[in-house]
């Protein structure tokens, strides 16, 4: 709130020398200045702001009404958010059908029809009232299950179910991350996990990943120096959105023994562990290698495995003590996810196995043909993805990736992403979302070569 310093005069009978000195108003933040009377500031303390300056204005001599500048605005942290480049982007296309979308990561088959039938049915159950904030049993069952015969044995008692994968990082973060405090990310990183702890008013650090011309790697050393004694958390998505890179077995096991020894809460974004390429078809997890007692949080969802984007249906595996108050936040957040999507999370765990598979046999094949046919176009460098639905890849000219995709969609009719919107490491790069038949993606390789032919002459 700002008052109109210029109407605003000091009161009769004040020390002031000048009895018609303007007063001076600056922000109502706790510790920030107030009132200046000539050359007496006074600091606003808490629980006082708006009282005291009602208090202060009505003993005010006005020359003139007061005028009130209120900007109407939101707090500090949210007006310093990046806005997506990406919906930027989409917003460009939108309506026009001759887009070619391979912007966003979502893959161009339905969810199964059985997934989606578990849901109908839910629904004419009647089964549309609230649940328990944590999510119903049956599926923190089954979620145990599954994680028990994926990586280590599991109880319920761990797990919360959450509004999708998002909603599991800002849960996490909510519940961990103080303002202020100093925490760690491995970029280039997909934008809502660059910005939740931005939101909450966290230090953010980044380690950047480095490309290679055909292929990505981190910096061990450069990471374990930047989880300096005192930082909060890391978080760490691997495989890895939008570069494919996927950490090793080995570099997971001395990032948690250096956080176990400085107390470093370790938030591992497993969205895309199945839609992994090497042996096993099992990305390496930080939940193979953790200890009960151990500072890890994993995040993950249903979107992606099972081509549920739209159900917005996720879950959290935490150390049991935090368990109660995380089911607090869900409560003051969003309550609880719908029945019917949870039901249809059962589903897929039950009878989705066959989908992952299916999945990412298509998913290989697309990859092995674009990065094959991306790396035969003259000025295009690109990594072969260890994981994930994407290919990131290198153009060299571009210096502006948000301007390039635009002028793609609205020239050539093919929305890819913007490498600019997975922070300033990803500039000069385009993400391209490969779940997608092969003769749409063969029609949009065509499509990206006579866009860079035609930026040549």
């Amino acid at each position: 709130m700002l008052f109109q310093p210029s109407l605003i005069h000091s009161p009769r009978g004040s020390r002031s020398s000048n009895r018609h000195a303007p007063w001076k108003l600056a922000h109502w933040d706790v510790g920030d200045p107030v009132f200046l009377w000539p050359g007496r500031p006074c600091r606003a303390k808490r629980n006082r702001g708006p009282r005291r300056c009602a208090e202060l204005a009505s003993a005010c001599s006005l020359k003139y009404p007061v005028k009130f500048e209120s900007p109407l605005t939101a707090r500090a942290a949210v007006r310093a958010l990046t806005a997506s480049k990406i919906r930027e982007l989409v917003n460009e296309g939108l309506g026009n059908p001759d887009v070619l979308p391979f912007w966003v990561g979502e893959p161009d088959a339905p969810t199964p029809g059985f997934i989606r039938q578990a849901g109908i049915d839910s629904i004419a159950a009647g089964e549309l009232l609230y649940t328990h904030n944590l999510g119903i049993p049956e599926l923190r069952e089954e979620l145990a299950a599954y994680l028990t015969r994926l990586h280590r044995p599991t109880d319920p008692g761990q797990l919360a179910v959450t509004s999708a994968g998002v909603n599991a990082l800002m849960l996490a973060s909510q519940l961990l991350v103080d303002p202020g405090e100093r925490v760690v990310e491995v970029v280039p990183l997909w934008p809502n996990l660059q910005e939740i702890p931005k939101i909450l008013g966290a230090r953010v650090v980044t380690v950047s990943l480095e490309f290679s011309g055909s292929d990505w790697k981190l910096d061990l050393n450069r990471l374990i120096d930047a989880l300096v004694p005192g930082t909060r958390a890391l978080y760490l998505n691997s495989p890895n959105n939008p570069t494919g890179w996927t950490i090793a077995r080995d570099e997971q096991s001395a990032i948690l023994e250096h956080c176990r020894r400085h107390g470093i809460w370790i938030f591992a974004d497993d969205a895309y562990e199945r839609l992994y390429f090497g042996e096993g078809g099992v990305a390496p997890s930080f939940l193979n290698l953790m200890e009960d007692e151990d500072r890890v949080i994993s995040a993950n969802t249903f979107s992606k495995s099972w081509r549920m984007t739209g159900w917005r249906l996720g879950w959290l595996a935490v150390p049991a003590g935090l368990v109660a108050d995380l089911g607090k936040l869900i409560e003051y957040n969003t309550s609880c996810a719908p029945v019917f999507v949870q039901r249809a999370g059962i589903a897929a765990l039950k009878q989705g196995e066959a989908v992952i598979q299916e999945s990412l046999q298509r998913y290989r094949r697309a990859r092995d043909f674009l990065v094959g046919e991306l790396r035969t176009i003259p000025r295009v460098e690109a990594a072969l993805p260890a994981g994930t639905m994407y290919a990131f890849l290198r153009i060299e000219g571009v210096s502006d990736s948000l301007a390039f995709c635009k002028r793609l969609v609205r020239e050539h009719g093919l929305g890819l992403a913007p490498g600019a919107a997975f922070g300033p490491e990803g500039e000069g790069y385009v993400r391209w979302c490969f779940a997608a038949a092969e003769d749409r993606l063969a029609e949009g390789i065509a499509r990206l070569r006579r866009a860079l032919g035609a930026l040549e002459h």
